[in-house]
């Protein structure tokens, strides 16, 4: 029997390796769209740093794993093969539908799409298990982690209304700080927004990365958060300066180290978060078996 469950395990990871290049073909116009929109470098700078962020992203990420084995419904109340029929289904839905809206040129989400299929797939199973035993459907909620499903399918709507919100305001300012006639504002103006944009950016891969970084330990994590106002601060001052000397001195087109900078970060935040979605369900149909 065990035979089979590797059998399985095998198609799970074929599964996981197709869907992940389905899934970034689909994910990788989440942060490269802007770069390549703007021109600020050659398509093969953006290449090369979007690769090296994915591949930070990657290995210094832990805790991937959590949403996928227990987030969505409660493993204990699962058997075993229960389960792994559970992320067969996932997988198989997932690598489906991801190539059918990419054939379309669909946009879609990795991450709603494995989430509800997480979902789907578990209340499928627990309702075959309830109409074979009590037949009450109220047991539902028994085997679904309806606290945690419930906040991630909240987190989702509500980042879509927080980054309207805030790409429209972020356009606002920066359109009203640079007019159209950017060039002749951009030494002075420059200096400020690249201080304030580059700042943002390192708090982002600092603070918020720090916590899903294996390697670092929770004492070091800890004095970074009880710290985080000073961080601010000195990294924008620090930043400031920096964005002043590179403009005054060396001439260097702030917004193009802006653009690229950033786009080293999404895709660092692109392999911490959504890498999950390819990779998650064979990781943990592998950490059941054992």
């Amino acid at each position: 029997m065990q035979d089979v469950y590797l059998i399985i395990l095998g198609i799970l990871f074929i599964l996981a390796i197709t869907d992940l290049v389905v899934g970034v073909s689909n994910d990788a116009i989440n942060f490269l769209n802007s770069a390549i929109g703007s021109k600020a470098v050659s398509l093969r700078s953006i290449l090369i740093i979007a690769s090296l962020g994915v591949a930070v992203g990657a290995i210094f990420s832990s805790g991937l794993m959590e949403v996928a084995r227990k987030g969505i419904f409660l493993p204990q109340e699962f058997y075993f093969e229960e389960i792994m029929v559970i992320f067969m289904a996932v997988m198989i839905t997932d690598v489906l539908l991801l190539d059918f809206f990419n054939s379309m040129g669909l946009p879609t989400s990795t991450t709603v799409s494995i989430m509800f299929e997480l979902l789907g797939a578990a209340v499928s199973v627990a309702l075959i298990k309830i109409f074979n035993t009590t037949n009450d459907i109220s047991h539902l909620v028994n085997f679904i982690n309806v606290e945690k499903a419930s906040e991630v399918i909240f987190g989702i709507l509500i980042a879509i209304v927080i980054a309207f919100i805030t790409g429209a305001v972020v356009q606002y300012f920066s359109r009203l700080v640079f007019s159209f006639k950017y060039e002749k504002r951009l030494k002075f103006t420059g200096v400020i927004f690249g201080g304030v944009s580059l700042a943002a950016i390192f708090y982002f891969i600092l603070i918020k990365g720090l916590n899903s970084m294996a390697f670092v330990s929770d004492h070091f994590v800890d004095d970074v958060n009880e710290n985080r106002i000073q961080i601010i601060i000195f990294s924008l001052l620090g930043f400031t300066i920096l964005s002043k000397i590179l403009i005054s001195f060396f001439r260097v087109n702030i917004l193009k180290i802006i653009v690229v900078v950033g786009t080293f970060a999404l895709a660092l935040a692109f392999a911490g978060n959504d890498l999950v979605n390819f990779i998650g369900v064979p990781i943990a149909a592998w950490q059941s078996y054992e």
